[in-house]
């Protein structure tokens, strides 16, 4: 599984991005995508806690987190390792 294309899915899910959004690794997400606001982030995580089986603890986000999509990436990844 690729998971950074896995988070990608996500966030055009989530946040309703075309496709001609273009989404990569070094993509700034806060504060550079209009449709990221806190609720969307909820809305981000939780679907990624669905789509990967994990749970995110509060004090496990912050403004890093969401700095860009491979941030969330690494994120997500270090999810995964444990």
């Amino acid at each position: 599984m690729n998971v950074e294309q896995e988070v990608i899915k996500t966030l055009r899910s989530v946040l309703s991005l075309e496709a001609g959004f273009p989404l990569t690794a070094d993509t700034p997400l806060l504060g550079s995508v209009a449709e990221l606001d806190s609720m969307a982030v909820v809305s981000i995580l939780t679907a990624l806690e669905e789509r990967f089986g994990f749970a995110v603890d509060d004090d496990e986000v912050d403004g890093r987190t969401f700095a860009s999509v491979g941030s969330l990436t690494s994120f997500v990844e270090s999810k995964l390792d444990r």
